[in-house]
């Protein structure tokens, strides 16, 4: 055990210690000595690596929804179903693989699962890069290599897992939204880069040039698995929660919770994925603008936007209240999305951009008021809460939820792609799935309402 000092308080301070392998012992961010001399620099190593490589897996996450909008022009022949397939594969497999994420860095270690999972990204973004370089390639090896894909959504829930343990209570929420906003601008930064690097390839290079979408992330994979190497460290004390998770699943909050991230978390995923092939649908001649030699998507915007309300969306439900910001983020959506139905006969893109990236930013806004409600409703109407629980205990049952919540919500970056997909085939139109999705911001608008703002309710006076 290493030497002690006076901590604010009666009781000890313990410096920290480090072992083979970047181990850290004793690690406390409770313990204010400990934290300002020694933690604090150390967390903010830590938060910075790992910001980075969940950014990279965003951005492999999102790249078959932007890559399959040009496979036609590469001689790949793809229905509209085989389409929404490729662009909703990642999200499915991202989604299921987020709980086993989970208990990765209690079992590995932060920093060793952080450089496993950097790696693993290698495999889709060089398989795309060999997949698209050759048109025969079969639909059922594009939809595995996409599927592979989803190991970038599967890195959102050991990130913040792994950050969860590194900050103290009072800065944890600014760390883990920083984190999340960090990594779903990999969404942003990926819709943005590489229509760029396909269209400047293929004037500088004879053939295909579509493989560069994967290529050109390799370096930087690569630099996130050192940096993690050389930067990061493992918690000796980082201990797994399955106990904690199996009480959460058990708590109907939890799947209250989820089923409203669905319609947040999401429609932003979910509409990141089917965005430029929306536009290549309705707009194909906005579908890329010509600057020089490269050639600019807009669709971009939507997930930057997205991305950037995030944060706020926390802030304000501070202020505000969750639950009340996120009856009004759903209520804004589905005001939104009725407006772009009723303009869409209008054929006005910049319209039809404002609208969507309308839509996005409420949606973003929406992930941080559903996830600012998750620990004061665990807190104050579970089971546990009720019972009398320690707040320890609502802590670690409010702690196992989010991931589980987050893993949940996912998911609708696969059903709305597949909605649309058989909305397009069932009637040739859009239509009827944005209707669809009216109809569900509505319906969770009101469970949002019933359950944590009538007048009755445990937390409709506590701001969750």
């Amino acid at each position: 055990m290493g030497a002690t000092h006076p901590q604010t308080g009666s009781a000890p301070s313990i410096r920290l210690s480090t072992r083979r392998g970047r181990w850290i012992e004793h690690w406390n961010p409770e313990d204010t000595r400990q934290w300002e001399t020694e933690g604090r620099a150390i967390a903010g190593r830590n938060l910075r690596w790992s910001i980075f490589a969940e950014f990279l897996g965003f951005v492999v996450w999102q790249l078959w929804s932007i890559v399959v909008v040009q496979l036609p022009g590469a001689g790949f022949t793809l229905s509209t179903s085989e389409t929404f397939w490729l662009i909703s594969m990642p999200a499915l497999v991202g989604a299921t693989l987020r709980i086993p994420y989970t208990f990765m860095v209690p079992r590995f270690g932060g920093r060793n699962w952080t450089i496993v999972s950097a790696l693993l990204l290698l495999v889709p973004a060089i398989g795309l890069a060999v997949c698209v370089s050759n048109p025969a390639t079969p639909f059922w090896a594009l939809l595995a290599v996409a599927a592979l894909a989803g190991v970038g959504g599967g890195n959102f829930a050991s990130s913040m897992a792994n950050i969860t343990f590194f900050y103290p209570a009072r800065e944890k929420g600014w760390a883990l939204g920083l984190n999340a906003a960090g990594g779903n601008l990999g969404a942003a930064v990926a819709q943005l880069v590489v229509p760029v690097a396909v269209s400047i390839t293929a004037v500088l290079v004879t053939g295909t040039s579509l493989a560069v979408a994967g290529l050109i992330w390799v370096p930087l994979i690569l630099l996130a698995a050192f940096g993690a190497w050389k930067n990061m460290d493992n918690l000796a004390n980082a201990k797994g929660d399955l106990a904690g998770s199996i009480a959460a699943l058990k708590e109907p909050h939890l799947w209250v919770m989820a089923f409203l991230y669905i319609g947040t978390f999401g429609s932003f995923i979910g509409f990141s994925g089917v965005f430029p092939k929306l536009i290549k649908d309705m707009f194909p001649e906005f579908s890329s603008f010509q600057i020089g030699a490269a050639a600019l998507s807009l669709a971009f915007l939507g997930p930057l936007v997205g991305s950037l309300a995030r944060p706020y969306g926390g802030r304000i439900a501070d202020r505000f209240g969750g639950a009340r910001m996120t009856v009004a983020a759903f209520a804004t959506m589905a005001v939104i999305t009725l407006t772009l139905i009723a303009t869409l006969p209008l054929k006005n893109f910049w319209l039809f951009l404002a609208l969507f990236l309308a839509l996005f930013t409420a949606s973003g806004f929406g992930n941080g008021t559903t996830y600012r409600m998750i620990p004061v409703i665990f807190g104050t109407a579970s089971r546990a809460a009720r019972a009398g629980a320690e707040p320890a205990q609502t802590a670690r049952l409010a702690s196992a939820a989010l991931g589980l919540i987050s893993a949940i919500g996912a998911y609708g970056g696969f059903l709305i792609p597949q909605l649309l997909g058989a909305s397009s085939t069932a009637t040739g139109s859009y239509v009827p799935a944005f209707f669809g999705f009216v109809a569900a911001y509505v319906l969770m608008l009101g469970v949002t309402a019933f359950c944590y703002l009538r007048k009755g309710s445990l937390v409709a006076t506590t701001k969750a």
